[in-house]
């Protein structure tokens, strides 16, 4: 086990491991490399940078980035000042982009200017065309007061540049444990994603336990694909990897070629995975069992197969297998990597210290007994709610979270997940709200009517599928439909099939019959009605 860390704030657990292990690694990004004593010095210059664009406790950074050092450095600069991190979702389009900026009420925006085909900076400007105008005032965010931009890109005229931020590092400001660190946009059951504010304290503890379950220890190298705005990375791989001194090795966005090539020339000895992502490494043309020789242990989620898969094809041989959500800090239950693999991969293991299940009649509330399935409740370390107070329903009276998944609990304390109860869709380990798609595809001038469905898929376990009823007398495609989300929302919302229908299925009393809608998907079809 590692050494329990005193601090229980992530800027301050930086500056006290570069007090006490400052020479080691801390983080490699591209051909950056940082050891702590480093990372905590640029820390501090950027949160000097900060508090001289007026940035201070309470306030609000938005970041948009990829997997990059600079995502870790701005976080920590946000938080040295008391102010909380933002985390925005890299794959949205604006009309994501445009409902996360103004719902954080962020002050100050850190953007990467581009990635791949995507221009962010583009849709920034989109979003706020005052920004090509010096002292710029958004009519749309009219908390926003400045932009700072990562990358070489030329930026606008109201926008600063994130390597001009380099300030003295501010004197210490009054910071706790308690404070809020991130605030992670996750979908949920409603059209828009939630808000779900994240203390330090909680990430800090919850961390630092999930890598204690997965055998961390101060000489691990530690891959990282996920995104880091997702709870996976901000309130899991970051702060395990933090809490016990270990380096990681961030990768911008997963592609198995450049993973593969990461894994090997770093001797990573720990990942973080999905199922999808391992298929992807062990089915690409340039794998070898050679090249992933050095990992370990690591995290993944899925069925039985999934976590043999992890550990015999990428040889993770200490794979531990997950269960958890944002709400909980990550996750909630991890399986000690120490224990025989079978027994790993057939269940999600006990839950983590702090953290309580229990699991009860979907109908009546009451408590069931060991191994009956039921919905699943969890206390401890659970958000205290969401940013804009919404979604009490989600907590009981006596401080319960309701996940909304079905699974049981054995009499050794593990948890056996089973199915999510809701119509969430899980499309290559993120989560879809159906009726998140289904809010925008309906502002399709030509759309009269719009149900979506998750679909099994071999690959990304569900996909998403529409199923439109156009308006009458127009001629629209589900090619049309596809192309109209592909350019507004992020790529794993957009409807892998569209079919187009005269009317949707209904039950006797005349709603939707969600359902039946599965059983009409039938790709050939889809096809032709393109």
């Amino acid at each position: 086990m590692a050494a329990r860390p005193f601090s229980r704030h992530l800027a301050e657990l930086v500056t006290e491991l570069a007090g006490r292990v400052g020479d080691r690694t801390a983080l490699v990004s591209g051909e950056r490399s940082l050891t702590y004593a480093e990372l905590d010095e640029r820390a501090g210059a950027v949160a000097g940078g900060f508090r001289d664009l007026g940035v201070e406790r309470g306030d609000t950074v938005g970041l948009l980035c990829t997997n990059r050092w600079e995502w870790v450095v701005a976080a920590l600069g946000a938080m040295r000042l008391g102010a909380r991190v933002a985390t925005f979702n890299t794959f949205a389009r604006a009309w994501d982009l445009e409902y996360m900026l103004g719902h954080s009420g962020a002050e100050l925006l850190v953007t990467l200017d581009r990635f791949r085909a995507r221009d962010y900076l583009e849709t920034i400007v989109e979003l706020v065309p005052e920004l090509n105008e010096p002292g710029f005032a958004s009519a749309r965010f009219p908390r926003l007061r400045d932009v700072v931009v990562i990358g070489d890109a030329d930026v606008p005229a109201g926008a600063r540049r994130f390597s001009d931020l380099a300030a003295e590092a501010p004197a210490p400001v009054p910071v706790s444990a308690a404070d809020d660190a991130f605030v992670l946009y996750t979908s949920g059951s409603s059209a828009r994603p939630k808000a779900v504010p994240l203390q330090h304290y909680g990430i800090v503890e919850n961390g630092f336990q999930i890598g204690e379950r997965m055998g961390l220890g101060d000489d691990d190298r530690v891959w990282v694909s996920v995104p880091l705005f997702w709870a996976y990375g901000a309130a899991n791989a970051l702060p395990a990897t933090l809490t016990h001194g270990a380096a990681l090795i961030l990768q911008p966005a997963f592609d198995p070629g450049e993973a593969l090539d990461l894994i090997e020339g770093h001797g990573a000895t720990a990942g973080y995975t999905l199922p999808n992502m391992t298929s992807a490494l062990i089915g690409h043309p340039e794998f070898t069992p050679e090249r992933t020789r050095t990992l370990r242990r690591g995290l993944t989620l899925g069925t039985p197969t999934d976590v043999r898969r992890a550990a015999e094809g990428l040889g993770m041989t200490e794979v531990a297998n997950i269960y958890g959500g944002t709400e909980t800090y990550g996750n909630c239950c991890v399986t000690p990597s120490a224990w025989p693999l079978e027994r790993r991969a057939d269940s999600q293991g006990p839950p983590l210290p702090g953290v309580a299940l229990r699991v009860v009649d979907p109908e009546t509330g009451a408590e069931l007994a060991h191994d009956e399935t039921g919905e699943l409740r969890v206390r401890g370390y659970v958000t205290r709610g969401y940013l804009d107070g919404g979604g009490s329903e989600a907590f009981t009276a006596d401080g319960w979270f309701r996940t909304g998944d079905l699974a049981a609990v054995s009499g050794d304390g593990c948890l056996r997940f089973s199915a999510r109860a809701t119509d969430m869709i899980k499309a290559g380990g993120i989560n879809v709200a159906p009726s998140e798609v289904e809010e925008f595809v309906a502002l399709h001038p030509d759309v009269r009517d719009v149900a979506v469905v998750g679909v099994p898929d071999p690959v990304l376990d569900q996909v998403v599928v529409a199923f439109v009823v156009p308006r009458a007398g127009t001629n629209l495609t589900g090619d049309a439909v596809r192309a109209y989300c592909r350019d507004r929302i992020a790529a794993y919302k957009v409807p892998a099939r569209v079919h187009i229908l005269d009317d949707l299925p209904k039950t006797d009393t005349g709603k939707l019959a969600r359902g039946a809608l599965a059983a009409l998907d039938r790709p050939r079809e889809a096809e032709e009605a393109r």
